[in-house]
């Protein structure tokens, strides 16, 4: 499938998933696990870290900053898992 097709086709179930609440409902399981399993302390120390050596401190650079290490920190498997598992169910709901 062409990329373009792709796009379009993430963009089309994105939309059914916001209009149907599952979307917030993905993100929220997302957001508990993640906040579980302590990956949100971990990124919030990171960046209070990165605050404190900021002078003077930016939001915007901040973000920059800190965007990349929260990326790099390794979401763990069960994490990934649970919530591929879950996006898994709303998409097989979208094509019944």
């Amino acid at each position: 499938m062409p990329p373009a097709d792709v796009n379009a086709l993430y963009l089309q179930l994105r939309k059914r998933l916001i209009e149907s609440g599952e979307w917030e409902q993905i993100r929220a399981v997302m957001f508990a696990k993640l906040n579980e399993s302590g990956w949100c302390d971990d990124v919030r120390h990171k960046s209070k870290e990165a605050a404190r050596g900021m002078e003077p401190l930016a939001f915007d650079r901040l973000l920059a900053d800190i965007t990349p290490r929260a990326a790099s920190t390794s979401i763990p498997l069960a994490v990934k898992r649970e919530v591929s598992t879950v996006i898994r169910q709303h998409l097989e709901k979208q094509f019944e």
